[in-house]
């Protein structure tokens, strides 16, 4: 793909709040048109991470829980954070376990992708999990989680309906169902 320059200046930054979980800068800038501008940025210090869980009979696992920021309940695949310079995958089967109680022999990275990227340099990384070892869960302790079997197809349908709607599960649900179709891409 090609690439062009960057046609932003930056004037100044100045960091106007920080927790451990994500900081906001304020950016001084020239725009690409050349005139004075402002372009707050959200840095989020941890990677996104996951975790598609699909089992023998083609059944996959979500997490419902209330999301605070939405003030609404949501559906998803299980996920979570790794710390930046961790392992993403060590971090996903950490997520897998905490979550569901599921560890899993076999792994496949099936996606990353930038979040929002118009105000956030957040990135995820999605897996595919299958073989699965049942096991008990241990979120933490802002989780409140409910864990569901449900057939794939019947997930996929909710997607279709808007029934979930958490970015990273759509995008990810969406590419395991292309990659099982094994349609070809041009």
């Amino acid at each position: 793909m090609e690439q062009e320059q960057n046609p932003w200046k930056t004037i100044s930054t100045k960091m106007v709040y920080d927790n451990p979980w994500i900081s906001l800068t304020d950016c001084q800038v020239i725009t690409p048109a050349g005139t004075p501008g402002i372009y707050g940025k959200v840095h989020f210090k941890n990677i996104a991470i996951g975790i598609v869980v699909i089992d023998k009979e083609d059944n996959t696992y979500l997490v419902g829980q209330y999301r605070f920021p939405l003030n609404e309940y949501s559906w998803e695949i299980p996920e979570g954070g790794c710390p930046e310079g961790t392992d993403y995958l060590a971090s996903a089967k950490r997520e897998l376990k905490e979550e569901t109680g599921f560890e899993a022999k076999k792994w496949t990275e099936i996606l990353r992708m930038h979040l929002s990227n118009s105000v956030s340099d957040e990135l995820a990384v999605v897996y595919v999990a299958q073989d699965l070892i049942a096991g008990e869960a241990a979120p933490e302790d802002t989780e409140k989680l409910t864990v569901k079997k449900i057939p794939f197809e019947t997930v996929l349908q909710w997607v279709m309906e808007g029934k979930i709607t958490d970015a990273i599960s759509v995008a990810a649900i969406l590419k395991w169902q292309l990659l099982q179709s094994k349609m070809p891409l041009k």
